[in-house]
Order: structure tokens, then C-alpha cells, then sequence
């Protein structure tokens, strides 16, 4: 398994719009190959910012990039650009090859 995921420094007071944004866009991953799940997670609040990831698990490696050169891939970013002032800076990416996993 593969997951994958983007830290968000959403400014202070834009959680809810930012939230907004996430929950009610099409992501265009229950069809994709490979794909698993997707989280939107909410983390601790600083001072200028509350912490966002996105957290996406993917069968493999290869799944997840092949996702990112897919036309879903590009129907679900569409317009992400006109959500940066709801944060700072880019998001931040993270890809981590599991490694152990134990469940239930």
C-alpha cells in the first residue's frame, strides 16, 4: 500500500471555509484503479494557522501516480488555485510506502 498525503496551513479563522471547500467538491476517486480511501483530517491550531492533511491510501505506489496523470486527476484540481488565500504557502506532500500494517 501507498499513502499519500498534503499538509495544509489553513489560516486561522478560514477552517470552515476551507472544510467547505473539501467536503462538497467531486473527488473522482471511488472510480479510479487502485484506490482506497480518503481522509480530510484536521490537526492542532497554532497561533496564524490550524494544520489540515489530506490522507489518501492507495494499493500501490504505481496506483497513486498513475492517478496524478489521469483526467480524474485533473477534474478534481481543477480550480484548486483559487483557494490560496484560505492558506499559507503550497501544500506540503508526503508519500509513504507502508510498511507494517495491523488491524482488527
Amino acid at each position: 500500500m501507498f499513502i499519500a498525503m498534503n499538509r495544509f496551513k489553513v489560516l486561522r479563522g478560514a477552517e470552515d471555509d476551507f472544510q467547505k471547500v473539501w467536503t462538497s467538491r467531486d473527488t473522482h476517486l471511488p472510480g479510479v484503479p487502485g484506490f482506497v480511501s480518503f481522509h480530510l483530517l484536521r490537526g492542532p491550531e497554532r497561533e496564524d494557522h490550524t494544520l489540515f492533511s489530506s490522507h489518501t491510501i492507495w494499493a500501490s505506489r504505481s496506483a497513486f501516480e498513475d492517478w496524478t496523470r489521469s483526467e480524474a486527476f485533473r477534474r478534481a484540481h481543477a480550480g484548486a488555485g483559487g483557494n490560496k488565500p484560505l492558506y499559507q504557502g503550497h501544500p506540503e506532500f508526503e508519500g509513504f510506502e507502508v510498511v507494517q500494517t495491523v488491524e482488527r
